[in-house]
């Protein structure tokens, strides 16, 4: 049997190698972990009892992935998709809140709902159009053309200093400066806006799910499946040298597929110099430092709406947004950052001991900052939520300089496998048709540093599977595979 050998379990490296192994290959996933799962693994980090996502919790993407939906993500594991998308806390105790419901939403902009209502629902109400767009191949004619033009449009609108002028309450600033911030770029940006507008549409589409129990249990399911089909995972097997590496003949069509840092390819021993040099020049960005909560009970912020979401953006104005993420920009972090939040306990109450609750921040920082986070996060959740502090029973922080030891695609900290602008989104991580395939025979890259980029969607992984399968003459869509 025809061997393929992928480094990495994240869900990229998974969906490889489900991909593979249902085509009739003996797969087996080499992961430097301990555990499996990459971006979406679950730890006690802090307490007994109280499970924390190492990285990623609430996943947009997930159940809008061409590839997820053929695998049946959707009822391999138990789903929790809130009312409220994400919430904005604003001082003075109000907040602005993204509802599922564009309507409800909009409803609660004033005189900005016409404007929320132009911007999002039509991407919302043509969430497909909108994922075949983004989740594909460059120089490919889009299956929905309108719906790709309005997307490009928004970009432009939402990634450039006109962007200061589409919203004139702060309420629908900040709630849609909140999710534009996830890209981690300065502000306003093109890149920043894509990436925002996606988040966004999915909020008021198929809303923001996360898994019962936590992100480790979409993992299980893809190496579930994996075995299923013969296939083997073997945590606690770092590689750092593929040259030292026995992953089989190319000459007989056995395959390497890398859900990894593309540093790594720079180690093969036949890999062109061009190549070569392109791979090295492949830049990364502004970094994570995340910390978790162990809490005696649930966050009391200061709007209700807000104790009912499962995500909560934290840096007030859109202004004071912008601000925080040029700063890192420049190499700086601000004393008032945005803060990414998830308290998954308001839904999930398994998550912690009968009473309690977790929660896990993030801000960004410059790349290998060594900045432990904890005072920075702590002050901002508790500008919003007033006595915050006091229910704080332990904490675990990761400071970015420390992410890559846990996962060591994130170089540098940087959780979107590298810069996520313009020109790194045509170039990820070299101008193809076909970025997944190297010049080294049945070597392929399917990590977040190619096409279509950061998220959890496997589409990665798919499309270098794919890419895989057509050179070996062996073509198959996803119809094929699942059906």
């Amino acid at each position: 049997m025809v061997r393929a050998t992928i480094i990495g379990s994240g869900p990229n490296g998974l969906a490889a190698g489900v991909s593979l192994a249902r085509a009739g290959y003996d797969v087996r996933v080499l992961e430097a972990a301990d555990t499996i799962g990459g971006g979406v693994r679950t730890a006690e980090s802090t307490l007994s009892g109280f499970r924390h996502d190492v990285c990623s919790t609430v996943h947009p993407a997930a159940l809008s992935s061409p590839f997820f939906r053929a695998f049946g993500l959707a009822e391999r594991i138990e789903w929790i998709t809130p009312e409220i998308s994400y919430a904005h806390p604003l001082d003075a105790g109000g907040a602005a809140i993204a509802w599922r419901d564009v309507e409800r939403t909009a409803a609660g902009l004033g005189v900005d709902q016409r404007a929320w209502l132009a911007l999002l629902r039509p991407l919302s109400r043509h969430i497909d159009g909108v994922t075949d767009f983004t989740g594909n191949q460059l120089f490919r004619i889009p299956r929905e053309p309108v719906t790709a033009v309005r997307y490009a449009l928004r970009m432009l609108d939402q990634g450039t200093p006109l962007a200061a002028r589409s919203f004139r309450t702060a309420k629908a600033a900040a709630l849609i400066s909140g999710v534009v911030a996830h890209a981690n770029s300065p502000q306003p940006s093109l890149a920043g806006a894509a990436a925002g507008l996606l988040l966004a549409a999915h909020g008021h589409a198929g809303g923001w799910p996360l898994p019962r129990g936590g992100a480790q249990r979409i993992a299980d399911a893809l190496v579930a499946d994996l075995e299923a089909h013969g296939g083997s995972v073997e945590p606690g097997t770092p590689v750092t040298d593929l040259a030292a590496l026995d992953w089989g003949d190319p000459g007989r069509g056995d395959l390497l597929l890398l859900n990894t840092s593309p540093r790594l390819a720079l180690t093969h021993p036949d890999i062109p110099s061009g190549y070569g040099r392109a791979l090295a020049s492949y830049r990364y960005g502004a970094a994570a430092a995340k910390v978790d909560f162990a809490l005696d009970g649930p966050i009391p912020w200061t709007d209700a709406d807000v104790r009912q979401a499962a995500t909560v953006h934290l840096g007030g104005t859109r202004a004071e947004i912008w601000a925080s993420e040029n700063a890192v920009a420049s190499g700086r972090v601000s004393e008032r950052p945005y803060v990414l939040a998830v308290q998954p306990t308001v839904l999930d109450p398994s998550r912690a001991p009968e009473g309690k609750s977790v929660l896990w921040a993030y801000i960004h920082v410059p790349n290998g900052s060594d900045l432990d986070p904890t005072e920075l996060i702590t002050a901002q959740v508790e500008r919003f939520a007033p006595g915050f502090r006091d229910l704080i029973l332990a904490h675990h922080a990761v400071p970015a300089s420390s992410r890559e030891a846990i996962n060591p695609a994130e170089i540098g900290g940087d959780i979107s496998g590298g810069v996520f602008d313009m020109r790194q989104a045509l170039r990820r991580p070299t101008l193809s048709v076909a970025p997944w395939r190297t010049p080294m025979r049945g070597v392929y890259l399917a990590s977040a540093a190619t096409p279509p980029g950061p998220a959890v969607h496997g589409m990665a992984g798919w499309h270098a599977a794919r890419t895989a399968l057509a050179d070996a003459g062996e073509p198959a869509t996803l119809d094929d595979l699942f059906a």
